[in-house]
């Protein structure tokens, strides 16, 4: 195992949309440490481009801060419902230190993906974990969560951001 160097933004990888994973064995390492990664940064969830990879596969684990372990590798993840019903969350992102923004997303999405075992799954999400892997999931399409802004508050979260990397 081995903690991963993070992209941070503007790397013109993370605008890049990740191609499907179609090899789960050569992926097993990199999910491992893609998870030590992402609790030593510590985040919430991680997605292969902001390590540096190029194909469709996050990790995430909504309840560990607080102490209930919940990790989750998707390859391929893909939303398969959603609500009507938005939230507005306050989100941050490993990729762009120092700076969250208010998103606003569908409260409940159901999210499939195949895991590690090669195996399809389908798991309903709501709160902290639907926030996380829809944002997760905009990193593998290269969305950040500050496209998702309008562009005055997209202008003022870029401004602070380049603040806070001595530009």
């Amino acid at each position: 195992m081995s903690l991963l160097p993070i992209l941070k933004w503007p790397d013109p990888r993370l605008a890049q949309v990740c191609t499907p994973v179609d090899d789960r064995a050569a992926v097993e390492q990199l999910v491992t440490d893609m998870f030590e990664t992402m609790y030593a940064a510590p985040g919430r969830g991680l997605a292969a481009p902001q390590v540096g990879g190029t194909t469709r596969l996050f990790v995430m684990d909504a309840g560990w801060k607080e102490g209930d372990m919940t990790p989750l590798a998707c390859l391929n993840p893909r939303i398969s419902a959603t609500t009507d019903v938005t939230a507005i969350a306050t989100e941050g992102c490993l990729s762009v230190p120092g700076v969250s923004a208010d998103v606003s997303r569908p409260a409940e999405i159901t999210l499939a993906y195949t895991d590690l075992t090669g195996t399809a799954q389908e798991v309903t999400l709501t709160g902290a974990a639907a926030t996380i892997a829809q944002h997760e999931l905009d990193h593998l399409d290269g969305i950040m969560h500050f496209d998702r802004l309008d562009p005055t508050a997209r202008a003022a979260l870029l401004a602070d951001y380049a603040k806070g990397q001595g530009a």
